[in-house]
């Protein structure tokens, strides 16, 4: 027998394993004769949860009410809550948008093309289901952070943001009486 077909039966038969590659199943719904109820399916465990499936808060994860742009946030803020937003603000808002929230982050010094600033009337009048759709979809040059930036982050980041609106508007009348007091002894000295 030539060499070369010993060879090439080698080759056949040690591509010829069949331990894990072809394993016994059943198909999706297939009878079986292995549990008594004879579906190879098992059902649910009572009081099982789909997790990460079920998005039925249509505010907290599309930032809409009926459809419409929400105008609540779907959870009450904390300082805590402002604080996260900072920190998020930070990472993936102030490179294009800068920490003020004027437009002029990093990007723009290199060149790129400037994002609107926050302290616009059209930013400081639009609802905050505005800013959670544009963080979820993207606009204009902005790409989507629905894939970097959990829903309830973006709800954080929105807060910060309006955070960052009534800091540029704010009135001396606006600030706490301990804090219009405390600026009024700096003025003094």
């Amino acid at each position: 027998m030539p060499l070369w077909l010993i060879l090439l039966t080698l080759v056949c038969l040690a591509g010829c394993r069949t331990d894990m590659h072809v394993q016994p199943r059943y198909n999706p719904l297939a009878a079986s004769s292995f549990f008594s109820d004879g579906r190879s399916a098992r059902p649910l465990l009572p009081g099982t949860v789909a997790r990460d499936h079920l998005r039925a808060n249509e505010l907290l994860y599309e930032g809409t009410v009926n459809g419409q742009p929400a105008t609540t946030f779907p959870f009450p803020i904390t300082r805590q809550d402002l604080e996260r937003g900072q920190e998020r603000f930070n990472i993936f808002c102030s490179p294009c948008h800068g920490r003020l929230g004027d437009g002029n982050g990093m990007i723009v010094a290199r060149g790129l093309r400037r994002p609107p600033s926050y302290q616009i009337d059209r930013l400081r009048n639009a609802p905050l289901g505005h800013f959670f759709d544009v963080i979820t979809n993207g606009y204009g040059a902005m790409y989507s952070y629905a894939s970097r930036v959990p829903p309830e982050d973006r709800w954080r980041i929105i807060a910060y943001i309006r955070a960052l609106q009534l800091s540029q508007q704010a009135n001396f009348a606006d600030l706490p009486e301990k804090d219009r007091q405390m600026l009024e002894g700096l003025k003094t000295r």
